[in-house]
């Protein structure tokens, strides 16, 4: 593993860290301020930290607790610009109600180096599509 593998793998965990603490401003820094991300919910796409922030902020005001786990997590690193891919699910206690143990999706992560950090530009996260119903599949585990 090369340093700068490690330190994406790094950032990585940190996000993980960020948003089981709920710590909004955490995982703010770990962002670019251009940030595009094509998350499940819509529109297609959420262009800028705020935008990213605010998908955030969704799953802090819906969850009492938040746990977050990413398996299999492969980077890919050239210069100043790597990718990452895996495996990432969401889970936890729902405001007021149950706890939920989520479900697993496919994430990748479009990484920039500024200034010696390593921050995520780019996110993208989905669920494999039944061609024939038009419905994700979300039972699915790596």
């Amino acid at each position: 593993m090369t340093t700068d593998d490690t330190m994406i793998r790094h950032r990585i965990d940190q996000l993980i860290d960020g948003l089981r603490a709920r710590d909004r401003a955490a995982v703010a820094r770990l962002y670019t301020p251009d940030v595009v991300s094509f998350d499940v919910e819509a529109p297609l796409q959420h262009v800028g930290l705020a935008a990213k922030l605010a998908n955030w902020d969704k799953v802090f005001t819906f969850f009492e607790t938040v746990d977050y786990e990413i398996r299999d997590l492969n980077a890919t690193i050239g210069g100043d610009v790597a990718f990452a891919h895996g495996f990432g699910r969401l889970s936890g206690k729902l405001q007021g109600g149950p706890q939920v143990p989520g479900m697993w999706v496919r994430v990748t992560f479009g990484l920039r180096e500024i200034d010696g950090e390593w921050l995520i530009a780019h996110d993208q996260v989905s669920v494999p599509l039944d061609i024939a119903t038009g419905a994700g599949v979300v039972d699915l585990e790596p």
